[in-house]
């Protein structure tokens, strides 16, 4: 048999998360083709697949799944359907990239890593700031002791809301739990955690409130949490997805015996 020099990928879901950032990748890397796509609408499927030169569109997302053409799976849908599509992926032999967050819920990623063990299939879950260069900047410089042992670590994450000028029928997916799990915190404060992760450690104990003040949704608004790291290293941090434009803060501060590294997780801002 010919040994394969390159790996075949699906795409489940190109929404706009596959424009710019992710989908152009899978055909850009080397030894990577981008072979099939899908989504249900199947006009937005077709021109999408038009537009970045993929051979093949679908409108069901198990027609591409059993593809013999398609090696892996990219998962890119809102979280609602990434436990069903991963699972199906992975008893049909393909390997699994899924976007964040992983699922809607603890017992949904828990089934998906018992098929992923039952069946030998590899998942992973898109958390790429492990690979941008200012995220390993603050890694190499916490992990060659440039701030001597790390005591805490704080963040502060605060944006307006976009919501308060929509209707119901218009807000994103994104704050509709039934479909995304929660809301923003859920949706953009899992790759800050996944960094605190990389960076110090698992999390052993952790403690925190979330609820809705504003009532623009159903789902949370205002976080605030505490944590320690199997490291020791105490975590504190305060999320409001409501704040007023003038106080949006993207902050996450690392404070060592010998001094502090402060980096922001989506804004691109320096690291100071």
């Amino acid at each position: 048999m010919k040994k394969k020099t390159h790996i075949n990928w699906g795409i489940i879901g190109v929404g706009d998360v596959t424009e710019i950032k992710s989908g152009p990748a899978f055909y850009k890397a080397a030894n990577s083709r981008l072979v099939a796509v899908m989504r249900r609408n199947a006009e937005k499927a077709a021109d999408y697949a038009q537009r970045h030169n993929v051979p093949k569109w679908y409108s069901d997302a198990e027609t591409l799944i059993n593809d013999p053409e398609v090696d892996a799976v990219y998962i890119a849908t809102p979280p609602d359907t990434h436990a069903e599509y991963t699972i199906k992926a992975m008893k049909a032999g393909k390997p699994v990239y899924v976007e964040k967050p992983m699922a809607r819920n603890h017992n949904e990623c828990l089934e998906m890593l018992k098929v992923s063990k039952k069946t030998g299939m590899q998942l992973r879950v898109a958390y790429y700031r492990r690979t941008l260069p200012v995220f390993l900047k603050a890694k190499d410089l916490i992990n060659v002791g440039i701030l001597g042992k790390v005591l805490t670590v704080n963040i502060k994450f605060h944006k307006e809301a976009v919501e308060k000028n929509q209707t119901s029928d218009e807000m994103n997916w994104r704050v509709k739990p039934e479909i995304s799990g929660a809301g923003h915190f859920f949706d953009l404060a899992s790759h800050q955690f996944d960094f605190l992760d990389f960076v110090l450690g698992p999390i052993r104990v952790v403690k925190g409130i979330a609820t809705n003040l504003a009532g623009l949704y159903h789902a949370e608004d205002t976080v605030s949490a505490s944590w320690v790291h199997n490291s020791g290293t105490i975590g504190t941090g305060s999320w409001c997805f409501v704040a007023n434009k003038n106080d949006e803060t993207d902050l996450i501060e690392f404070i060592g015996e010998k001094g502090k590294i402060c980096l922001s997780c989506f804004t691109h801002g320096p690291l100071i």
